[in-house]
């Protein structure tokens, strides 16, 4: 598994990084402004909210969450380290997000925030 696992973030269809966890994967990890899922540099960006940055109905987060996982499991010379998505400027909690990543595959690691509730230590 590499060395330096690839950030994964919440991020908006728009690709417009401007705070939080995306600022910082644009600032430090090469997330790719204008790319609203998936890897650029070593970031990967989860779509929470749409193009006009209003926070996506948690159904729609779990789409591409499941697209996420189905990439983390055939990339498993890749490690993930996952921010807790969707519990910052999209508004919702670990209780509401963390059950998506139940299915996680090994090379994904989960935030405290998610272990907790899906009871991981």
């Amino acid at each position: 598994m590499a060395r330096n696992p690839v950030f994964v973030f919440g991020s908006n269809l728009a690709g417009i990084h401007g705070g939080g966890a995306a600022r910082w994967a644009y600032e430090n990890r090469g997330a790719e402004w204008g790319v609203g899922f998936g890897l650029t540099g070593t970031a990967f960006a989860i779509p929470t909210k749409d193009w006009n940055i209003e926070t996506l109905p948690l159904g729609e987060i779990e789409k591409y969450v499941r697209r996420f996982l189905k990439f983390a499991t055939a990339r498993a010379d890749l490690t993930f380290q996952l921010s807790p998505i969707g519990c910052g400027h999209a508004g919702y909690t670990p209780q509401q997000i963390a059950p998506m990543f139940g299915e996680a595959p090994a090379n994904v690691l989960l935030p405290d925030e998610f272990k907790a509730v899906l009871g991981r230590e």
